[in-house]
């Protein structure tokens, strides 16, 4: 009887509780330190840093030739995400290219700095995913992130040349400016997404007729080479060796390169890959590495279950495809970049040997067939249908 009266009890305070009217939730504060684009004041635009303590340094001085001067104060545009406050997903109007430079603590350093150049189809510059988004995961191998905010198709450049001027600049910049930044001027790279990468493997072949044309007593940045150590060609866009370009001489001293793609689910990006892959190949270029997964698309591409697969560092809903990044680590150790500052890279080493010991022809005996950037007998590149004109 104790026992009815008591849950009886209970039952008319809760219902009591019921008929009462809740106190609302206090108020959300806004989000703080979201990043905004600086206003337009007449004078050359001054970029600012998309992430908390990077160094924004731009590549070009306010009268270059490089540079387009009536475009010159006109702001950048920031596209921010809906989803998640402070956090920039693209950027549009670049006309005053920059590099932000974010470097890690002394006590891991290891020298090593990765010019990140996002995709965006020449369109928009994706350096939510394809360029912020590195800065914590290259900090953690004691790896110095450097964003580069290139020049746009959209916005009236050409991809192919002002575009590519910029990150040939930035890589003579981040090395001119070495010393400060605690970064080894031999352990400078470049890796670049989609139409980043259309950047990114033309930088790494023709840094050589960029620095003769560079070289005037005037210009600050005169003797200091625009060669990156190594490069990152991920899901490309078309390379220099792509089947409707004229290939360029491959330079003596070319860099190594880590390239990745979706394979099958992305033949058109693959088929730029194995282009440049296969030019390597061929003049017996060391540690160039080629990922294809079998299961993977390009970033925006349409899924049966109609999301969208991700860039950059996603996981790419758990295929084998979203630890690409893990793959270029292994890479990057196994070449010295992630060893203590100062030490002789295998990667280095592996270069010197190759001008030493130059590739003899096919057939015979070491592999590659010479150099220049036209191998005889190269296979050609399956028809695939017309590749499109700007790549995401």
């Amino acid at each position: 009887m104790k026992a009815i009266l008591f849950l009886s009890a209970w039952a008319l305070i809760g219902s009591a509780a019921v008929g009462q009217t809740k106190a609302p939730l206090p108020p959300l504060p806004a989000p703080q330190s979201v990043p905004k684009a600086a206003a337009d004041n007449g004078q050359p635009y001054a970029p600012t840093a998309i992430l908390p303590g990077g160094v924004v340094v731009p590549l070009y001085a306010p009268d270059s030739p490089y540079l387009k001067g009536d475009n010159l104060h006109v702001p950048e545009v920031y596209n921010m995400s809906q989803a998640v406050p402070g956090r920039i997903s693209s950027i549009v109007s670049i006309h005053n290219p920059s590099i932000e430079v974010h470097r890690v603590e002394k006590s891991i350093n290891t020298g090593t700095a990765i010019i990140v150049i996002a995709g965006g189809g020449h369109r928009t510059l994706n350096v939510g995913g394809e360029a912020a988004d590195f800065v914590p995961f290259f900090y953690n191998y004691g790896i110095n992130t450097v964003i580069l905010r290139n020049r746009l198709r959209a916005d009236g450049y050409v991809a192919e040349v002002d575009a590519v001027h910029d990150v040939q600049q930035a890589v003579r910049v981040v090395r001119a400016y070495a010393k400060e930044w605690g970064i080894d001027p031999s352990r400078i790279g470049v890796m670049g997404f989609s139409a980043g990468a259309e950047l990114s493997a033309p930088a790494a072949v023709l840094y050589e007729d960029w620095d003769k044309k560079n070289n005037e007593p005037s210009d600050p940045f005169a003797g200091i080479s625009s060669r990156p150590d190594f490069t990152g060609i991920i899901y490309p866009g078309p390379t220099p060796f792509a089947r409707n370009r004229t290939a360029p001489p491959i330079p003596k001293d070319v860099p190594p390169a880590f390239l990745v793609c979706g394979s099958a689910g992305d033949r058109v990006h693959t088929v730029w890959a194995l282009e440049y892959y296969e030019a390597m190949l061929m003049a017996g270029v060391p540690n160039v590495e080629l990922h294809l997964y079998g299961n993977g698309r390009h970033p925006g591409d349409t899924l049966p279950d109609g999301s969208r697969m991700t860039g950059g560092l996603t996981d790419r809903n758990g295929i084998p495809f979203g630890t690409w990044q893990y793959r270029f680590i292994d890479w990057a150790r196994d070449l010295g970049f992630l060893q203590k500052p100062g030490i002789p890279t295998k990667a280095a080493k592996d270069v010197a040997d190759y001008l030493a010991n130059p590739p003899r022809p096919a057939g015979q005996g070491r592999g590659g067939a010479g150099r220049g950037g036209q191998p005889p007998a190269a296979p050609t590149a399956p028809a695939i249908g017309s590749p499109p004109a700007s790549p995401l």
